[in-house]
């Protein structure tokens, strides 16, 4: 439970109809089972101490009786489990029947919520025996508990304020407004919901994407437990069909007939998060009653998948949709920008790395969503004394291939001139070395492009102006920078799939080859044998991590300590990344990301690609003195050695 994380199981047990003394040990069984794994909430179906289809018997005081000895064995039995559990019974209160969720905890029966909206249509007749639950909270007395009874109940853990539990029953979630609307504007980050809804033809797709929709709308979790192998199959088969979502993507399924849980870890401090960066989220507590329990609060296992490139999609169709659009909202964005400033060229400094490569397919595209010639496009390459013979060939070939405008502009000697004019000694390769060419380059393009009427185009990415890995009014200047949303992550996917549709096998080859090419900025003389001697991954980190870091740190405002442990988990058994190594650059990434805020404070415009970006004009303002110091200090205390 520590971090927000929160065992959790959607559990649908084989019952028999009416035997409630079998249910119960059915249930407590399984209960048992769950908590051993350290499941802290256990959601079991709807009426799953008697059988959803029972039919008239629910009007028989023996059926009622039965489930109520059945809960108090269940609250017997919870005493010693360190878990929440929800099951399903008819309740009779003051001479009407309703269909209910009784939420029990180390003994304590905390609530009852009935069913509001029962179906009376098609194979369903609830209302033949129930009577549909009220939104104002009474006090029954039920197995020896005075016990709150009604819709508007939220049940609030102390140790862990973040899970705040709503509870609705099957048909609530279907209906036009499920009660679980109003249990999350009134602060439930999970709900469950006890079901027991029939299998037909094409109804599991259905289920599956009410569930998944209605936890993103709502920001939470949602556990749906529904009843299973057991129930009367005279008209209806039931299928067990338990799934667990949060915030809109599914984490655990039990498919229909699977038989077996559904049981994942849910974040309740991420749903917390996201709620308070949407505005449209606005809290209403009128009316409703919260009930708080204890939980210990415990290390929780991480068995939930912890994507390790979260800006990458996995699946490869997916993938490949999403490299296109991207691509379109590049170009769009681009596009735009040249006929506001009615630009004659678009000026790229062509390097022949990723970003460049890039901002290079994106102008292109641009000019030909323009109806305009590719030759539009001023791709301009300027050496100086790190450059190498395989970026620059690349930079040529690609150039070539994609038939733009090309010309160099040899920039050593108006760097040696300005070296003297600064008194720079050359032999000294310090910042000032590396920065004096950065800023010549871009001093040419800016230049060359009032010279053809036109408008510079910026290369750098995401990940560069998070880490501040450009050079101040050099390369993180420009007139429109397309790269700026972009993750240096999925840079690497945009150029392969470039590669992939490539027109001609020639440009697939050059993209292949600047996919392969390391990254550097080529700032520093090369090596004796002509190969690169700067390598951005060695001086400021693996671009896998800092993306993964920038994602947890933006997205949703992690902090270290929990940070640090979603890497270990995404990370795990990747010998690159030792607890040690993920520790140094999380906290070089930290270091970089406050230091550096004074380059992000004065962006040029860019297009928004995603949920992660850092124009300072949208969606990320921050101070550029801020202090990282509580943000090292946390990290500090969770892995106390200096350095990896």
């Amino acid at each position: 439970m520590k971090d927000g994380f929160l065992k959790a199981a959607a559990l649908s047990p084989g019952l028999r109809v009416a035997d409630c003394a079998y249910n119960t040990r059915q249930i407590l069984t399984e209960l048992r089972a769950a908590a051993a794994r350290g499941v802290k909430l256990a959601v079991f179906p709807e009426f799953c101490l008697t059988g959803y289809t029972c039919g008239d018997l629910f009007l028989q005081r023996t059926l009622q009786q039965g489930a109520l000895t059945g809960l108090q064995e269940l609250l017997d039995a919870s005493r010693e489990l360190d878990t929440v559990a929800l099951v399903g019974l008819p309740l009779m209160v003051r001479g009407k029947l309703y269909n209910c969720a009784a939420v029990l905890c180390r003994g304590q029966l905390l609530g009852l919520v009935p069913k509001t909206y029962l179906p009376n249509y098609g194979e369903f007749y609830e209302k033949r025996q129930f009577t549909p639950g009220s939104t104002e909270v009474e006090w029954v007395n039920v197995c020896g508990q005075d016990v709150p009874f009604g819709t508007s109940l939220l049940f609030r853990c102390r140790q862990m304020p973040s899970f705040v539990l709503g509870v609705e029953l099957c048909e609530d979630l279907w209906s036009a407004l499920p009660p679980s609307t109003f249990h999350a504007l009134a602060g439930a980050t999970v709900i469950a919901n006890l079901s027991a809804s029939d299998e037909t033809v094409g109804k599991a797709e259905y289920r599956r994407a009410l569930v998944e929709n209605q936890s993103a709308r709502l920001l939470c979790g949602y556990l749906y437990a529904s009843a299973g192998h057991g129930e009367s199959t005279q008209d209806m088969v039931f299928a067990g069909h338990d799934l667990i979502a949060e915030n809109g993507t599914l984490l655990a399924e039990v498919k229909p007939f699977a038989g077996g849980l559904a049981e994942t870890e849910l974040d309740c401090q991420r749903m917390e998060s996201e709620r308070t960066r949407n505005t449209s989220f606005e809290p209403s507590t009128e009316d409703y009653q919260t009930v708080e329990f204890d939980l210990a609060l415990t290390d929780t296992v991480l068995t939930r998948w912890v994507d390790p490139t979260p800006f990458i999609p996995h699946n490869e169709q997916l993938r490949a949709e999403r490299c296109e659009l991207i691509l379109k909202m590049q170009a769009d964005g681009l596009a735009r920008r040249l006929e506001h400033a009615r630009a004659k060229t678009a000026v790229i400094g062509i390097s022949g790395g990723l970003d460049s490569c890039l901002a290079l397919l994106v102008a292109v595209r641009a000019m030909k969503q323009l109806g305009r010639p590719t030759t539009d496009v001023l791709a301009v390459t300027m050496p100086c004394f790190g450059t190498t013979k395989r970026t620059r060939s690349n930079a040529e070939i690609l150039c070539d291939e994609l038939h733009v405008s090309f010309t160099e502009i040899d920039i050593a000697a108006t760097v040696h001139s300005h070296f003297r004019d600064i008194g720079q000694d050359e032999s000294v390769l310090d910042v000032t070395y590396e920065n004096g060419q950065a800023r010549v380059r871009t001093l040419e393009l800016m230049d060359t492009a009032n010279r053809t009427g036109g408008l510079v185009v910026g290369t750098g990415d995401l990940s560069e102006l998070a880490l501040g890995w450009a050079t101040y009014n050099g390369d993180h200047m420009s007139m429109y920078g397309v790269n700026a949303g972009v993750p240096k992550t999925l840079v690497r996917h945009l150029v392969r799939y470039e590669a992939d549709i490539a027109a001609t096998p020639a440009l697939k080859e050059v993209l292949l080859d600047i996919l392969d090419t390391p990254v550097s900025p080529e700032l520093l003389p090369a090596k004796d044998n002509g190969e690169i001697a700067q390598r951005t991954e060695d001086l400021v980190g693996p671009y896998e991590l800092h993306d993964f870091y920038l994602y947890y740190v933006l997205r949703f405002g992690f902090g270290p300590a929990k940070i640090f442990r979603l890497a270990r988990t995404a990370f795990a058994g990747r010998e690159e990344y030792p607890d040690a190594v993920l520790y140094k650059w999380l906290r070089n990434f930290y270091w970089r990301f406050f230091a550096q805020q004074f380059k992000r404070s004065c962006l040029p415009d860019g297009p928004k690609i995603g949920s992660v970006t850092l124009s300072p004009r949208g969606d990320w303002r921050m101070p550029s003195d801020a202090c990282a110091a509580l943000w090292l200090a946390e990290l500090e205390q969770l892995f106390p050695q200096k350095d990896a």
